[in-house]
């Protein structure tokens, strides 16, 4: 991030997001075809939220678009079996629905590529339904491999840097599909942002802006399973469809890299037999985005579970535990992953001071290198100001803060001193 970029949102206190009415009226988003600076896509799509596609250039030097993908542009079911051959990996049923997803099942890779094989064969057809190899951790099983680099733009990502902290699982994710296979409608964990890779093969997306989907919900209030299914435009199943805007259509070619950013919702097909490369992520510009998602996923379990509130000593403890169930994290474990993404960057702005080496590892000490001084200075503003709405937050003051592994008004002083104390030596503040 450069200097100017940092004045412009340092005082940010709740970032302002543009209207997304340009895309109801367009229905197109920014193809970016060379060069872009971090900045100007920080400053263009990550602080607005807005939708973007990056050009086959960005992964025209990745190792997996030349080991997975044949010279006629397909899976190179081959070299794929090579590598991953008994490998245990997640494979949803498209053509089966469990609540509003597709139910999985772990079977050997080796076995997904048979199957893959006969179904292209049969004309993309199978008596086991149409099958989708999705949400595997690649990265994470085989480190090794190194077939792809994540890109620069996408590289403050606070999501995968905790998780990878706790060694325990990440958001990285690979896809391979046959022609015909499918994501129901969604939003990202946590309602992160998105990045997809597309290493062989061409996906549609229909996207909708934040706040669309409150129209695809049916009479009981649940999402929409198919935005193109013909009961959507049922009145009485879904009351409010007509007030919905018409998704924005993206076709996604091979080597093509999506932005998909926070809120959005959407719905994915493989046009072709597909490989793809997805992280989810967030960080200082969409922070704000996670602790409202927490704060309403709290207020749902309560509305679930009031009729019990009196009857209960630790009926707020309770809803946090349902939530974590159901979201996957709690209020608890926000506090951890701040704490976490804040003692990283103190670290680095502390280590720049003294011209020390760190004690976190070298590729997330890389990273915030080359992000610099001025984001590090932003992210630890964005960790203040969320932290300053969580201790005047109701259901966090209820909360057992001797049980929390860090004591959120102790982290923001410490912010506060680090912030202090770099302001002269790395003359942040400086026009």
């Amino acid at each position: 991030m450069d200097r100017e970029s940092y004045h412009n949102c340092c005082s940010l206190v709740k970032i302002s997001r543009q209207s997304y009415e340009q895309f109801w009226s367009s229905h197109f988003v920014d193809y970016i075809e060379k060069d872009l600076s971090y900045s100007k896509f920080f400053k263009k799509y990550l602080l607005p939220n807005h939708p973007c596609m990056f050009s086959r250039k960005f992964t025209e030097d990745w190792k997996c678009r030349k080991q997975w993908v044949t010279e006629e542009g397909k899976p190179n079911f081959q070299k794929l079996l090579q590598q991953f051959d008994e490998t245990p990996v997640p494979v949803a049923n498209c053509n089966a629905k469990e609540y509003n997803a597709n139910p999985k099942q772990i079977i050997p890779f080796k076995e997904f590529i048979h199957y893959w094989r006969e179904y292209i064969q049969n004309g993309h057809s199978s008596p086991k339904g149409c099958l989708y190899l999705k949400d595997w951790h690649m990265s994470r099983d085989f480190p090794e491999h190194n077939v792809y680099t994540t890109p620069v733009f996408f590289s403050s990502d606070w999501l995968n840097e905790y998780w990878d902290t706790l060694e325990v699982d990440d958001y990285r994710f690979v896809y391979m599909g046959p022609k015909g296979s499918w994501t129901p409608f969604h939003a990202d964990v946590f309602h992160s942002y998105s990045w997809s890779a597309n290493i062989c093969g061409r996906k549609k997306w229909l996207l909708y802006p934040p706040g669309q989907e409150e129209f695809l919900r049916d009479s009981h209030g649940n999402l929409a399973y198919d935005v193109t299914a013909p009961e959507i435009r049922d009145k009485l199943q879904f009351p409010h469809c007509d007030e919905a805007c018409q998704p924005l259509e993206i076709i996604q070619e091979a080597g093509e890299i999506i932005f998909v950013p926070s809120g959005w919702h959407h719905q994915v097909y493989n046009l072709e037999d597909t490989i793809s490369i997805n992280h989810n992520w967030l960080n200082g510009c969409n922070v704000d985005i996670m602790w409202q998602f927490l704060q309403n996923e709290l207020s749902a379990v309560q509305r679930e579970i009031e009729e019990w509130r009196n009857t209960m000593d630790s009926w707020h403890q309770h809803c946090q535990v349902i939530m974590k169930s159901c979201s996957g994290i709690d209020y608890g474990e926000f506090a951890s992953f701040l704490k976490i993404i804040a003692d990283n960057r103190m670290s680095f702005l502390s280590s720049c001071s003294e011209n020390n080496s760190s004690n976190y590892p070298r590729h997330l000490s890389e990273t915030l290198a080359t992000l610099g001084l001025h984001h590090a200075a932003f992210d630890l503003q964005r960790v203040a100001h969320i932290l300053e709405c969580m201790l005047c937050n109701e259901d966090f003051k209820r909360l057992d803060h001797s049980t929390l592994s860090s004591q959120p008004e102790s982290l923001l002083q410490q912010i506060r001193e680090t912030m202090l104390s770099t302001r002269g030596q790395h003359s942040l503040y400086q026009e």
